[in-house]
């Protein structure tokens, strides 16, 4: 027996979710595959085993394989006998899934049989049943939009572990906002320490420059309430499953006072146990 791996199979109707389902395990360390003919599925665990170090593994199996569906059910019986195995059911009640197939206008995977969707439907349904049976999770989706599923997902199979990859920009109004910026603060209200001969050809890194930022109320300020705002938000990035964020602080030429906050902040995340990237564009 091999337990050092968990395997999701993920199953279930035409537009009940699969892709999305899969989409999201990936995004939370999965190796996935798709539409991997069930008859090959224990050759492709056992090479994984062999030369590869993942973990977590899903697999899709779904009406695509239809001709290989009999011995679905017994292969995933004898992968239960050797692996850490969940078998995941997706589905929707029929009117949903006919309004989804309208929104995309893809085809039924049984259309060439089947003219008529009510139709393709429900012997879709009867020719997963041994597979829903076998399943140790199953979720209506009927209620639930693709937004919705993923956070779901990730709660199921662990992704509150997960952060989002961070990075902070600083930057200069002068040239423009970053295009990428996800959330703008605006530095610019702050006292500048450019008008100070002895700073001006200094920048936000020299202790100097960053002592006269950092002794400003209105700095003290500004930081208290950016920190506050962070701290809730990535709990909330981090909930809702987003990959990337990236933070932009700006002041009038991006050499002085946004550099300091961007440090600062740097420094604040990094006792969230986040580690971002740092990025002073103009300086």
């Amino acid at each position: 027996m091999s337990f050092d791996k968990f395997i999701v199979i993920v199953t279930g109707l035409s537009g009940g979710g699969k892709t999305v389902t899969l989409r999201t395990l990936e995004d939370i360390g999965f190796f996935c595959v798709d539409n991997l003919p069930p008859p090959i599925v224990l050759e492709f665990l056992g090479m994984l085993n062999e030369y590869s170090s993942f973990k977590n593994i899903a697999i899709g199996i779904d009406i695509r394989v239809q001709q290989f569906l009999e011995k679905a059910t017994e292969l995933i019986k004898r992968i239960k006998d050797i692996y850490k195995i969940e078998v995941l059911f997706l589905e929707a009640d029929d009117d949903t899934i006919l309004l989804r197939y309208k929104e995309t206008r893809r085809p039924h995977p049984l259309s060439t049989h089947y003219n008529d969707l009510h139709k393709a439907i429900k012997q879709e349904k009867a020719l997963l049943y041994p597979l829903r049976c076998l399943s140790d999770r199953r979720i209506d989706t009927s209620n639930l939009n693709p937004h919705e599923l993923k956070f779901l997902i990730r709660s199921m199979y662990g992704a509150e572990k997960i952060s989002p990859s961070i990075t902070i920009i600083s930057f200069g109004y002068k040239k423009g906002i970053p295009a990428n910026a996800d959330l703008i603060f605006d530095a610019r209200f702050l006292p500048n320490p450019y008008f100070i001969p002895s700073l001006t050809d200094l920048n936000g890194k020299d202790k100097p420059v960053k002592d006269f930022v950092l002794k400003q109320n209105e700095t003290i300020e500004f930081l208290t309430y950016i920190k506050n705002f962070l701290s809730f938000a990535v709990s909330g990035y981090k909930r809702e499953g987003r990959a990337y964020v990236t933070i932009a602080i700006g002041c009038t030429g991006g050499r002085h006072r946004s550099v300091v906050l961007v440090e600062e902040i740097a420094d604040y995340l990094r006792s969230l146990s986040l580690n971002p990237v740092v990025i002073h564009r103009d300086l």
